[in-house]
């Protein structure tokens, strides 16, 4: 199956697509960006949903949108549409969640609670109701599936009641259970700073990062401990011995390419934060679905089964995106803040109906204060077996002037094994193609004096934290948030990253390729 997978890759990339992996999230808006992601192809319906925020209100040129959602939720229409987004099939473990606690937020900095970014834009009357979602262009799909490019975005805000600024960044208006929104005030050169979430309900969007020298927070909570891959600098490490094969498959002279954009583009993968959502019985449209996905059994019943997500939170490309798109969810919930959130992931969630919970290929559970890795063998949301969320460029944090992890990378060929802290690959069988959670550098002799704002950002985090690979996909994309405050910065990177080259990179040693679970 997992070949089978490959071939799909292939075939779409040679036809110069791309795409990107599973989908799922409950939320307010936030967003994410593709290139690429694990999972499987699934068939379903196209999900309805999404969420209804009291108050809060609109900024257009900035990050915040809105205020937080309710308990009756948000619900956004439009989104993306792609072809393709194969992902991986395989394995057959039972496990469940992923123990462990721990990981320390240093002090200084604040952490958001929250901070939203509607997807499509949102158009409060006494709630909000956001029309959009994201279709992406480009990036990469999941095991080896590829999506059409082209943006498409039907986004834009309009709004009664909430107020909206034009370039500044939104701080989000609050919203309680069942009540009314408090207001949704705007200030220019910030950082959003989110509104509170209503019983239930998820806050989309921006994010929070800690002070220099910490790890990354999302809506108060450490994205991993200090110690965990992603967050190492791994600029003093020693390269991989087999760096150089792994390059000369990697197509080095491609340019590189930031995959995300706005949320009027539709561009990008949106995320969620909250609370107190009520437990969702899963139903699994592959077979791998319930051999690989983390249980989390519901409280009655025999389904062994049930995240608390949402069903208003975004879908990636939105409502309206193809069945068989990648349509991630990624939400966040915030008990136990800052050291122990919880991450749940879905790839290729469909549009919830009624009563009936999240229908999903894969659905993946990480403990944000452990270092713990899935089972040997599984895949996750992502090819490669890694969360999404935490390797994304998230617009906060560039704004800050750091990111302190490691980035999400795509490539169209990789082998059939993996580097922890993936646990899952859906490559080739020839180890001349690099594997699934290679590491890879930015040159410490590529210069980068001709480079200021986001790019030198985002360039200074590969040269510190590197890239990691966690799916098929095009080559060379990096993966980020889609964020409204994106807009008057995506030309200049796209126009600047395409100076950065593969060849601009080393393969670092971070352990050694294993296949045990494939």
């Amino acid at each position: 199956m997992k070949k089978l997978f490959l071939g799909w890759s292939l075939g779409f990339v040679l036809l110069g697509c791309s795409g990107v992996g599973p989908t799922g999230t409950s939320t307010t808006a936030g967003s994410v960006a593709q290139g690429g992601s694990g999972g499987g192809l699934s068939s379903g319906a196209i999900s309805g949903g999404g969420s209804v925020a009291v108050g809060g209100g609109t900024v257009t040129g900035g990050t915040g949108v809105g205020g937080n959602s309710a308990i009756g939720g948000m619900s956004q229409t439009g989104g993306a549409q792609s072809t393709g987004g194969a992902a991986p099939v395989g394995g057959t473990s039972t496990g469940g969640a992923i123990p462990g606690s721990g990981g320390a937020i240093p002090s200084g900095g604040t952490a958001s609670t929250g901070g939203t970014t509607s997807a499509g834009g949102t158009s409060p009357t006494g709630g909000t109701t956001s029309t959009g979602g994201a279709k992406n262009s480009g990036g990469a799909s999941g095991s080896g599936g590829t999506r059409t490019g082209g943006v498409i975005g039907s986004g834009g805000a309009t709004g009664t009641g909430g107020s909206r600024a034009s370039g500044g960044i939104g701080a989000g208006g609050a919203g309680a259970t069942g009540g009314a929104g408090t207001g949704g005030a705007t200030r220019t050169g910030g950082t959003g700073v989110g509104g509170t979430t209503g019983s239930g309900g998820a806050t989309g969007g921006t994010t929070s990062t800690a002070s220099a020298g910490s790890v990354p927070t999302i809506a108060g909570c450490s994205i991993f401990p200090a110690d965990n891959p992603w967050n190492t600098d791994i600029s003093g490490y020693a390269l991989d011995p087999n760096g150089a094969t792994y390059l000369a498959n990697m197509s080095p002279t491609t340019a590189f390419h930031p995959d995300w954009g706005t949320v009027t583009d539709e561009y990008g993968i949106p995320f969620s934060t909250g609370t107190g959502a009520t437990p969702q019985p899963m139903t699994w449209n592959v077979d791998y679905g319930a051999t690989e996905s983390d249980q989390l059994p519901c409280a009655t019943g025999s389904n062994k089964f049930c995240y608390p997500i949402p069903l208003n939170a975004p879908i990636e490309g939105g409502n309206g995106a193809d069945s068989g798109d990648d349509r991630h969810v990624l939400y966040i919930d915030t008990a136990g803040a800052p050291n122990n959130c919880t991450l749940y992931e879905l790839y290729n969630a469909q549009n919830p109906t009624g009563s009936s919970g999240w229908t999903a290929s894969n659905g993946a559970i990480f403990h944000l204060g452990s270092d713990t890795l899935r089972t040997a063998g599984w895949t996750s949301a992502d090819a490669a077996g890694l969360p999404v969320l935490p390797g994304l460029v998230r617009y906060d944090e560039v704004m800050a002037g750091e990111i302190r992890h490691a980035i999400r990378f795509t490539v169209s060929r990789s082998q059939q094994g993996y580097i922890h802290p993936a646990t899952h690959a859906a490559g080739n069988s020839s180890t001349t193609f690099p594997p699934m959670g290679l590491r890879m550098r930015l040159k410490a002799s590529f210069d980068t004096s001709a480079f200021s704002g986001p790019t030198l950002v985002i360039l200074t985090a590969m040269k510190k934290y590197g890239i990691i690979l966690a799916d098929n996909g095009s080559n060379w994309y990096i993966s980020g948030e889609s964020n409204q405050g994106w807009d008057s910065y995506m030309d200049d990177l796209v126009s600047n990253l395409k100076k950065v080259h593969g060849s601009d990179f080393e393969a670092v040693n971070t352990g050694t390729v294993s296949t045990v679970g494939l």
